[in-house]
């Protein structure tokens, strides 16, 4: 049975206003769609010592995802706060760090990972030096770069060969550049790079085929969260193995719905 991790960063997005928060991070929203598709999910990270950090695990034990490595460590969880504008547009206040400050992996966490066939990580969930290490372990790697694929801080294009599954976002832009970096971010050698373009669609390169897909229209009601439930569709389609549109496909479908609602997933 196939078994995915997600690995890294996590964090409560808090809406103090509307006393509602929500166990999220990149890595987490993807986990939910694709535990609530059927697929056996791992998260590996920390959590504080706080409510919010017993709420998490408990939210996440509820979709049956193993939080068994969902470490616990005195302190905070990290926490985004919230706001609404116009009681529709989402808008990040402030990042509390806390616990994921000073997060490294253990020896332990990375052999649980190790285990699993594929995993899910970010720019920012502080695993990037164990890629190498995974994926000579047989773990596919799927990650997402979000905006910043092409920041020179980030050194994206270190990390590239070890990513089987690159995804980046371009929200609202669709031109010839992106084309031509996606190309160029596969000559690095990952297998397939996806770029997402919000309402545009988006766009894949397996090495032969640029691949285009629009979207499923819908109601928006809030984008938070369409990127992640992109990715997992996409990546329910790798599983299945689907063909690169049918995988585009089922990310656009699982995106839509979670756009037509208030909640990320």
């Amino acid at each position: 049975m196939e078994r995915l991790a997600a690995v890294g960063f996590c964090c409560a997005d808090v809406y103090e206003k509307l006393n509602k928060f929500y166990p999220t991070g990149n890595g987490v929203d993807w986990g939910v769609h694709l535990a609530r598709l059927g697929v056996d999910v791992s998260v590996v990270s920390v959590v504080g010592t706080d409510d919010y950090g017993m709420k998490m695990k408990e939210t996440l034990s509820e979709e049956n995802i193993d939080v068994s490595h969902l470490r616990t460590v005195e302190g905070e969880t990290c926490k985004m706060m919230m706001d609404l504008k116009d009681g529709i547009d989402r808008i990040h206040l402030e990042e509390i760090e806390g616990v994921m400050a000073d997060y490294q992996l253990t020896e332990e966490e990375f052999d649980f990972v190790a285990q699993h066939t594929m995993l899910h990580t970010d720019l920012f969930g502080k695993v990037l030096q164990f890629l190498p290490k995974w994926k000579e372990a047989g773990v596919k790697i799927v990650m997402d770069f979000s905006v910043f694929s092409e920041e020179p801080e980030y050194e994206c294009v270190k990390l590239f060969p070890y990513v089987d599954y690159v995804f980046m976002s371009y929200d609202g832009k669709k031109d010839e550049h992106i084309k031509e970096w996606v190309k160029k971010v596969h000559s690095y050698g990952p297998k397939l790079v996806t770029a997402t373009m919000g309402g545009l669609g988006s766009i894949c390169y397996d090495g032969e085929t640029l691949y285009e897909y629009g979207i499923v229209p819908t109601e928006v009601v809030n984008t938070v969260g369409a990127g992640d439930s992109y990715i997992a569709g996409f990546t329910y389609g790798i599983l299945n193995g689907y063909s690169v549109p049918d995988c585009m496909k089922k990310g656009a479908e699982v995106s839509s719905k979670v756009v037509s609602k208030f909640e990320p997933y």
